[in-house]
């Protein structure tokens, strides 16, 4: 008898997991129709229809197998997520081996351009990569630590760019000098933006912050005279180590590799390229790690955990969640200031919400509030569209069924769990 319902039992759910996946299919079916199963020529005598029965059935035969398999994922990769979970999380992990991993990533990273196999191409993706983990250390200040959903993250980045590409065109400031400058302009508008939306919360802040970004794109499209519209600002001052300019045309005794006594080479610039973005973002990182421990970071915590017992804390809401926005653009400027920079032109369509979007994915799926989640995140989300570039326009179908099978795996993101920034044996207190 048992035996009966049992096989009753798996025979019902077959059943059920066949009959979601036909109906799947059957719909897919009925909207491709005029899509794949009817097409349109044309001859002499006119228009005429054709018919491709044979590759709707393929279509159709696809999308069953293709439900098929992500029913069975969607109960297998949760299995597989708590099997990890109990041999030891990705965090537990991190967290056992912590300093050892940070002394072996840093080593890489410094030595990366010193490779055998690296090449110009390689260097110049790590350094965006290296953006991407900036601008996902600033925004986790906001969205991570403080628990504010901010969607306009964008335009402190774009405050910071053009901070940057006006004062160095226009005033011939050099790099270094507008660095501050940027990163000020971009905390002045992220308290600019922080003051008005501070009774805000969850969807409706993170309304205004979209329209926030878009108004400054807009803004930077239509104020031609000010920021150059759409066409931009071209001719942006590069970077420069002690005053020693990377360029073949500059004076002998402002260049780089007549100083040196070395041959020239385009590398050198890519190089120390990577090598300034990486000192900004461990810059960045060592500023998050300590600020956590302080006072303002742990109100940061108590914020994104519940509001209400900030208050009945004595923690002042208004000033932490302006120190949040001002901190986290201030990032966002700094990265503005070195891609402005690093590319020569910047135009409005480099400051899109996509960018925002992008950015907010980095954080959220590296698991909020986790700095190395950041950086793993940032590596696939930017390294895996690069490596499917071969196969064309299916290479953005790959990287969105791989994003969408680490969320079904890993819902709350690479690197989830976290150890308390706080803990009572720190603290010296008793359970």
């Amino acid at each position: 008898m048992v035996d009966n319902a049992a096989s009753g039992a798996d025979l019902s759910r077959v059943w059920k997991v066949l009959r979601e996946a036909g109906l799947t299919a059957l719909i897919a079916g009925f909207l491709a129709v005029p899509l794949i199963g009817l097409r349109t020529i044309g001859g002499r005598d006119g228009m005429a229809v054709e018919s491709r029965w044979d590759m709707l059935m393929i279509a159709v035969a696809v999308v069953f197998t293709g439900r098929l398999v992500l029913i069975a994922l969607r109960r297998v990769l949760p299995r597989l997520g708590a099997g990890v979970g109990k041999i030891g999380s990705f965090g537990t992990l991190f967290a056992r081996h912590r300093s050892g991993l940070a002394g072996l990533a840093l080593a890489l990273a410094l030595a990366l351009p010193l490779m055998p196999f690296s090449d110009r191409y390689l260097v110049d993706i790590a350094t965006l990569v290296l953006i991407y983990v900036m601008l996902g250390w600033g925004l986790n200040i906001v969205v991570g630590l403080a628990g504010l959903l901010d969607l306009g993250y964008v335009a402190f980045y774009a405050v910071g760019a053009y901070s940057f590409a006006l004062l160095g065109t226009v005033y011939e400031w050099s790099f270094w000098a507008c660095l501050p400058v940027a990163g000020a302009c971009a905390a002045a508008f992220g308290i600019l933006l922080g003051y008005p939306v501070l009774r805000l919360r969850g969807d409706y802040l993170a309304i205004v912050t979209l329209g926030f970004g878009e108004i400054i794109r807009v803004v930077l499209t239509n104020w031609v005279e000010f920021s150059g519209g759409p066409n931009g600002i071209a001719s942006i001052p590069r970077p420069t180590l002690l005053g020693l300019e990377f360029s073949r045309r500059a004076p002998e005794e402002q260049s780089f590799h007549h100083f040196f006594d070395i041959d020239y080479s385009g590398d050198h610039r890519i190089t120390f390229l990577y090598y300034v973005i990486l000192l900004l973002a461990l810059l960045t990182n060592l500023f998050v790690l300590r600020i956590r421990k302080l006072p303002l970071g742990r109100a940061w915590e108590a914020l994104r955990e519940d509001e209400i017992a900030c208050r009945a804390l004595g923690i002042n809401p208004v000033n932490t969640k302006l120190s949040a926005f001002a901190l986290g653009a201030m990032f966002g400027g700094f990265a503005g200031s070195f891609f402005a920079s690093r590319s020569g032109f910047i135009s409005p369509e480099s400051f899109t919400f996509i960018e925002s979007a992008l950015i907010l994915s980095i954080v959220v799926l590296g698991g909020m509030g986790s700095q190395i989640g950041v950086v793993l995140a940032a590596a696939a989300i930017i390294l895996v569209p690069e490596f499917l570039r071969e196969f064309s326009e299916y290479r953005m179908l790959a990287f969105g069924a791989a994003m969408v099978l680490i969320m079904i795996w890993r819902p709350r993101g690479l690197l989830a769990h976290r150890a308390p920034t706080v803990s009572l044996g720190q603290s010296g207190a008793r359970p």
